[in-house]
């Protein structure tokens, strides 16, 4: 029999002991399409005393996990440490620099220090894979990569993180505020104990940087994407988007333009019709728009055990059978250098809620401030009277400049009657 890839394994939660599980419960599946067996025969955590529900009884144990770059008996390091810093990144560049292929499921990682890992990668002639690090067990790296190579890429946009979707969609389906439902979700175990990376659009912004990177062939570029989380949207806005007929959800959203590429994460107003509106729960998805095969769509879970050890292990049976390709796509000279769009550039509708003091003449100023920046308005709502009270007053307007619009906000909440800071969502097809 063809000897087994022997496989490392740095990181031992809730991932690292699905990899393990993986494995072992579906060996014979693993081998006969890897051709020949997997097995994990190190691993490395902090914790030696700590039961993670799988057998580590025979495997090589290290506390320091970069030590597993330089065993002799290693062929391939699975990094599942996560951190931009410290050491996951140590590992992955001494098991690359050791001409060990590396399989890691970190994002931030990735996202942060993807252009010097693939040049290290490409140097030492060794695989850096990372299917795990984006929408957990949807296959969105390999499609963007691989399935869509042949094809010019126009945009690509998703659900990228579980955590804000689930939020979202218990807010909707439930008239709950967003602090009620997040102390639910943690509860639950469905966000952090401290949530800011997920609720804050950080977690999904390190995902977008990757898509992007591979979908337009160029370096990773994490400082260039714009992140709003969803800390700031209400029951309220919610509410007012189902009568208007759409459905808000956090996306991360790619696109290249004449110009070059803008690349955001934000969130979104989207059509009801539009499939992506009708992701609800912890579930991911990941469109994009492609010149030949048109428009491509996967969804699944993106986080767990489960998923994300299914794409740590496709990656290690692809090693397996010799697959490689570079880690953007291309080799580093290949790479386009179009540049990065700010998000001043960007054009789009817009909705906006603002709580004002119902008295003659406070559309008449709003309007005011918008007509003078160019802006137009296709729709207005507004319920209801109540003289002298606060009430909301709901705008969606036509396709307008962000850097405009952000000016025009800004003159409208200094208005005596505007009561509280002016609430925008931005609107997209889906």
């Amino acid at each position: 029999m063809t000897r087994p890839l022997s496989v490392a394994v740095a990181g031992l939660g809730t991932v690292g002991a699905g990899v393990l599980t993986l494995l072992r419960d579906n060996a014979d599946i693993v081998t006969a399409r890897a051709g020949r067996p997997i097995a994990v025969t190190a691993v490395s955590a902090r914790d030696r005393t700590r039961d993670r529900g799988v057998a580590l009884s025979g495997l090589h144990w290290y506390d320091d996990p970069v030590a597993l770059a330089t065993d002799p008996r290693v062929d391939v390091v699975v990094e599942l440490i996560g951190g931009s810093e410290g050491p996951a990144r140590a590992l992955v560049q001494a098991a690359l620099a050791a001409g060990k292929p590396v399989v890691s499921a970190n994002k931030a990682l990735l996202a942060v220090h993807g252009a010097e890992l693939a040049d290290l990668a490409e140097r030492h002639e060794v695989t850096l894979a990372f299917e795990a690090a984006v929408a957990g067990g949807i296959p969105a790296i390999k499609a963007l990569r691989e399935g869509l190579s042949a094809n010019r890429i126009s945009r690509v946009a998703g659900i990228l993180t579980g955590t804000c979707n689930y939020i979202l969609t218990v807010m909707r389906e439930h008239g709950r505020e967003f602090a009620d439902v997040l102390a639910d979700a943690q509860k639950l175990g469905y966000a952090e104990a401290d949530p800011a990376f997920d609720i804050d659009g950080i977690d999904a912004a390190h995902k977008l940087a990757i898509l992007a990177a591979l979908a337009f062939g160029r370096p990773v570029a994490f400082d260039d994407v714009y992140v709003e989380g969803i800390r700031n949207v209400s029951a309220l806005d919610i509410a007012f988007a189902d009568e208007l007929g759409y459905r808000i959800k956090l996306l991360g959203i790619a696109r290249q333009t004449e110009a070059g590429i803008e690349a955001r994460v934000h969130p979104c107003m989207i059509p009801m019709a539009a499939p992506i509106a009708l992701v609800d729960g912890v579930f991911n998805a990941v469109v994009a728009e492609a010149d030949f095969a048109g428009r491509v769509m996967l969804q699944g879970r993106g986080a767990g055990a489960g998923p994300t050890a299914s794409a740590v292990v496709a990656d290690l049976i692809d090693i397996a059978r010799g697959r490689a390709t570079p880690v953007w796509g291309a080799a580093s000279g290949a790479l386009s250098d179009v540049p990065s769009l700010p998000m001043s550039s960007h054009v789009g509708a817009y909705y906006l809620r603002l709580m004002v003091v119902d008295r003659p003449g406070v559309i008449a100023d709003v309007t005011a401030v918008l007509r003078d920046h160019g802006i137009s308005l296709e729709s207005m709502l507004q319920r209801g009277r109540s003289p002298g009270e606060a009430v909301p007053i709901v705008m969606v307007t036509h396709d307008t400049n962000e850097a405009a619009m952000r000016v025009a906000l800004s003159l409208i909440a200094e208005l005596d009657t505007v009561l509280e800071a002016p609430a925008m969502i931005r609107i997209e097809a889906g």
